[in-house]
C-alpha cells in the first residue's frame, strides 16, 4: 500500500512532520500549564468602619430585627422570609459556611437559602422537560424517572459545591500568605508596636497582596479593640480562618496574653516553623514531580520521539514493499 494515497497532494514525510510538530506543541502547553501558578487576586476588603458599627451594636443591645416587605427587598428575599427559611437550622450553619468563604452579609445568606430551595426543582423540571417534553434522550419509564430525580438531587449539592470551592481557594490564598503574615507581625513586634496596631499595620500591608487575609486581620484587629475579652476575638479569628497555622498563632498570642512571654521571640519561632513547613510541602511538590510527569512523557513524548527517528525509516521500507 502506497502512503501517497491517504492524503492527496502530502507527502508522507511531511505528514510526520505535521504530527510530530503538533504533538511537540500540545507537549510544551501542558508543560507550560502546570508550571504556571495562578493565584488571582479578587478585590474583596469589606467596609470594616460598618461591620464595626454593627458589632458594637450586635455586644451593646440586642437589635430588634424587622421583616421589610418583600415588594422592598427583591424576589428572593420575598421567597426566602415567604417559606420561613431565615430561621431555619440549615441558615444557620449556611451562615458559617458563608462567612468561611468571606460572605458575612444578609444578602449572601437570602442567595444561598434561595439556590439551596429553588435549584432542585429547577433541575427536576428542565430534566422532566428534556426527557418527556423535548424528547432529547430515547429514555422512558423509570430510566426517565431516575435521571429526574438525579438532576434535582445534583440541583440541591450544587450551591454546596460551589460554597465549597470559594472556601478551599479562600483558605488556599490565606495558607500561602500566612508566612508573609508571620514574618510582618515579627518585625511589628520588635519594632515595638502593640498586638492592636500590628494587626493593624499587617492587614494594610497585606491588602494589596492577600486581601483574604488582610480582612480577618482587620476585622481581628477592630474585636481586639471593643470586644470585652481579647482572648474572645482572637479565637473568632481561629474560627473564621479554620487553618493549622492561624490556629498556632491564636494559641502562641493568647499564651502571650496570659503569661506575659516576649511576643517577638514567640512569633520569631512561630515564623521560622511556617517557613520551614512551606519548605517542606514545595520538596514534597518536587519529590512527586517525576511519577507525575511519567505518564506525559510516555503519551506525549516518546511517540513524536519514535516518529522523528523510526518514522522514515518505515516509509522507506513500505515504499520499497510497494513497488
Amino acid at each position: 500500500m502506497n502512503l501517497d494515497t491517504l492524503i492527496p497532494g502530502v507527502a508522507p514525510a511531511d505528514l510526520a512532520a505535521w504530527i510530530s510538530g503538533v504533538a511537540a506543541f500540545v507537549v510544551v502547553l501542558l508543560v507550560w500549564n502546570a508550571f504556571v501558578e495562578r493565584d488571582p487576586l479578587s478585590g474583596r476588603l469589606k467596609a470594616l468602619e460598618a461591620r464595626r458599627a454593627a458589632l458594637k451594636g450586635d455586644l451593646s443591645r440586642t437589635v430588634r430585627r424587622t421583616d421589610r416587605p418583600a415588594a422592598r427587598i427583591g424576589l428572593m428575599h420575598g421567597v426566602v422570609e415567604r417559606f420561613r427559611l431565615y430561621g431555619s437550622s440549615t441558615a444557620a450553619k449556611a451562615a458559617g459556611k458563608l462567612a468561611l468563604a468571606g460572605y458575612r452579609s444578609r444578602d449572601s445568606l437570602t442567595v444561598y437559602l434561595f439556590a439551596k430551595a429553588i435549584l432542585p426543582f429547577a433541575g427536576l423540571g428542565a430534566a422532566a422537560l428534556l426527557l418527556f417534553g423535548m424528547k432529547a434522550l430515547p429514555l422512558q419509564g423509570m430510566q426517565a424517572m431516575g435521571v429526574c430525580v438525579g438532576a434535582g438531587l445534583f440541583g440541591s449539592l450544587l450551591p454546596d459545591l460551589y460554597l465549597n470551592r470559594l472556601t478551599e481557594a479562600r483558605q488556599l490564598a490565606i495558607r500561602r500568605a500566612l508566612p508573609d503574615a508571620f514574618d510582618l507581625l515579627v518585625i511589628c513586634a520588635e519594632a515595638g508596636l502593640s498586638l492592636d496596631a500590628a494587626f493593624e499595620r499587617v492587614a494594610r500591608e497585606l491588602g494589596g497582596g492577600c486581601p483574604e487575609l488582610g480582612e480577618e486581620i482587620s476585622l481581628t484587629s477592630i474585636e481586639l479593640g471593643f470586644l470585652p475579652e481579647r482572648a474572645k476575638a482572637l479565637q473568632g479569628l481561629a474560627d473564621r480562618v479554620p487553618l493549622p497555622g492561624v490556629r498556632a498563632l491564636v494559641t502562641t498570642l493568647a499564651q502571650t496574653e496570659r503569661y506575659g512571654t516576649p511576643l517577638a521571640q514567640a512569633l520569631r519561632v512561630l515564623a521560622a516553623e511556617m517557613r520551614n513547613e512551606r519548605m517542606l510541602k514545595a520538596e514534597e511538590k518536587a519529590a512527586r514531580l517525576p511519577a507525575i510527569m511519567t505518564v506525559p512523557l510516555m503519551v506525549f513524548i516518546l511517540p513524536p520521539l519514535f516518529i522523528v527517528l523510526v518514522g522514515p525509516a518505515i516509509l522507506k521500507t513500505v515504499d520499497q514493499f510497494s513497488k
